[in-house]
């Protein structure tokens, strides 16, 4: 087919490409017949029109973007985006902590802990102030005045006021800075300066309960990360006057610079009182940044799938991300699944009527009984009836792998030790970006793969897998303890490995009665676990029934003891004992509130030469590798 090269060519926008068109374009007419387009002026009319077409051409690609929430990049157009869907976005969070403030004076009757009173602290040397956000008052007790159980927030306590005037059509109610957490907010409407009646007004939460003289405000993000608050019509909500006067208090944070501050110090009198005492009831926490644009993009056409109710596993995520910001990941269960017991954890075993919430945080602690009462108590408009939201720690297994990697030196010139490093880089990279996130299995296949896959020159590898779990004993009293790793244990007949110590091992401890000898576990192949202590590199056993091995559900048993003392581990003081167990399965399955993660202080990897890649002519096979046996140590891997 002839090309019309009298008809210009749109279809491109890269700029080389657009001006070869117009080139092409205008040297098919006959008024620039034998025209020099590269050394003559009309070049750089050309370029001119290259680049405004270029330009107009990225623009509307990237208008056309923002008019989604799934290609959207900018922030306001995220936020937009997700406000049409009736989705609130998450603002910083101010760290929180629970003081009990008591005051000794025997004159005062009853005393008053205003809003904006200033407690300070130090992490690592910075010193933050913590304010409570309301009013509190408490009455005399003898001598003293107690205020127990006080919130307190990380930032400064800020009061922000505004006059309500219809002429001023611009008029808008925004926060002064982008680090306001907006959960901290108190929002009052005094009538007029005259009238200094007030109306504390509350955010909307439900708009169908919504009245034409309902005292609600609504929130919304706008412009720099900033909040405005705004109210409602006299239809859908009260309506201001002009000459209200709207009143907002508000803590700006450092987000979660103060988290895990502990000791709080007034700076300040008390009702004119000085002597005082501040003890913690609970460290800070819960610090974090605002949400994120991935996060919004992620939990807003869920929230709107949710309809404000808590019904499936989906809806649970998305309340419980809304309600606890500092949610790394978040695992839910019906007790169709399995339910919690506070000695045997959570198991299999059926409890309807509950669902079980278990959350890995941004910080690595597990919720604190505060924080799991207040989720519960933020959750419980939205749940439905029957249901009763439980909340549970996460249950770690770490994985100890051993790996065995030949490489070619022909195809290197990288030495053992720099291909160890890789492999180990690897490794990390997989426990970040795969495990660590509830129902992220270990595929054994795949890390052997990507094992192979860290340097060109890795021509094979054996990595073995050894699952680990910690329990923390009540020292000087007798229990028993479960341990639960829901991954069947290696056991191929009676008997396994007796005279070695089966596939169970610990870490070492002390029990009363014997403050001498370093006590260890191990099992006999039937079931028994078993108790021992090493003198002279001989082992002897002091308990051959000191709990129960039950191979095909992964679980271990502890009788009654009295342990007294932990030993060390990895050579660090501890309070956890390590329990070791051989899995049937390299592929290691989590269930319910499981997480994996791989022990990288005590993997070990091991790169040598291939010398049948590198055609050694004495090399000989002798299987090294491919040996099935463990080896079970006691005590530091």
């Amino acid at each position: 087919m002839a090309i019309d090269d009298k008809r210009l060519i749109i279809s491109e926008f890269d700029f080389d490409d657009v001006k070869n068109n117009l080139k092409l374009f205008m040297q098919g007419q006959t008024e620039f017949t034998d025209f020099n387009f590269e050394g003559s002026a009309l070049s750089t009319l050309l370029d001119v029109l290259a680049y405004n077409t270029h330009y107009l051409g990225y623009n509307m690609n990237m208008l056309a973007n923002e008019m989604f929430l799934d290609s959207s990049s900018l922030r306001s157009s995220v936020v937009s985006h997700a406000k049409t869907l009736g989705y609130e976005t998450s603002s910083p969070r101010a760290a929180k902590a629970f003081i009990d403030v008591t005051l000794f004076d025997s004159i005062l009757a009853t005393a008053s802990l205003p809003a904006g009173t200033v407690f300070t602290t130090s992490v690592d040397d910075v010193t933050f102030q913590f304010v409570n956000v309301t009013d509190f008052t408490a009455s005399s007790i003898g001598s003293q005045i107690p205020f127990l159980n006080i919130p307190i927030f990380e930032g400064t306590f800020v009061k922000t006021q505004f006059t309500v005037s219809s002429t001023d059509i611009d008029q808008r109610f925004v926060l002064n800075s982008n680090r306001v957490d907006t959960t901290t907010l108190t929002v009052k409407v005094q009538n007029s300066i005259a009238d200094t009646t007030s109306t504390t007004f509350v955010k909307t939460t439900d708009i169908s309960q919504v009245t034409p003289t309902s005292a609600n405000f609504f929130l919304q993000e706008v412009e720099a990360g900033k909040y405005e608050i705004y109210f409602g019509d006299g239809i859908i909500g009260k309506n201001l006057s002009d000459g209200n006067i709207v009143i907002l208090t508000y803590v700006v944070t450092n987000k979660g610079a103060a988290n895990t501050a502990s000791t709080f110090t007034n700076a300040q009198s008390i009702s004119t009182v000085t002597n005082i005492q501040i003890s913690t009831v609970e460290a800070a926490s819960g610090g974090a940044e605002a949400e994120t644009i991935q996060s919004i993009k992620f939990n807003a056409p869920l929230d709107f799938a949710s309809q404000g109710r808590c019904v499936t596993a989906e809806d649970y995520k998305t309340f419980v991300k809304r309600f606890f910001p500092n949610t790394q990941t978040v695992a839910i269960f019906g007790g169709e699944s399995g339910s919690f017991d506070p000695v045997l954890g959570v198991t299999s075993v059926q409890e309807f009527g509950k669902v079980f919430i278990s959350i890995k945080s941004t910080t690595g602690n597990n919720l604190t009984r505060a924080e799991k009462a207040r989720l519960v108590r933020d959750l419980a408009p939205f749940t439905v009836a029957s249901i009763t939201p439980v909340i549970v720690d996460p249950d770690t297994v770490f994985l100890i792998l051993n790996v065995a990697a030949r490489f070619n030196s022909n195809l290197t010139s990288s030495t053992a030790d720099s291909l160890q490093n890789s492999i180990t880089s690897t490794l990390t990279n997989h426990n970040i970006n795969e495990l660590r996130a509830f129902n992220s299995p270990f595929r054994h296949s795949q890390i052997t793969r990507l094992i192979d896959d860290s340097d060109t020159s890795i021509t094979s590898n054996i990595t073995k897998v050894i699952m680990a779990k910690f329990f923390t004993p009540t020292l000087t009293e007798a229990r028993g303890y479960v341990t639960n790793f829901n991954n069947r244990f290696f056991n191929p007949h009676a008997g396994h490995n007796a005279d070695n110590g089966g596939v169970i091992a610990s870490t070492g401890f002390k029990v009363n009665g014997d403050t001498v000898n370093e006590m260890f576990f191990d099992d006999d192949g039937n079931g028994n676990l078993r108790r021992f202590f090493i003198s002279a590199g001989v082992k002897t056993y002091v308990d051959l029934s000191a709990g129960a091995v039950d191979y095909t559900n992964g679980v271990i048993t502890l009788k009654s003891i009295n342990i007294i003392s932990v030993s060390n581990v990895d050579n660090a003081t501890s309070t956890e004992i390590r329990v070791t167990a051989i899995p049937d399965s390299s592929d290691i399955i989590p269930v319910r509130n499981q997480l994996l993660e791989i022990d990288l202080v005590n993997t070990a990897v091991n790169a040598t030469i291939d010398t049948l890649s590198v055609g050694d002519p004495n090399s000989v096979s002798t299987g090294d590798l491919a040996t099935s046996s463990y080896t079970t140590v006691t005590s530091g891997y």
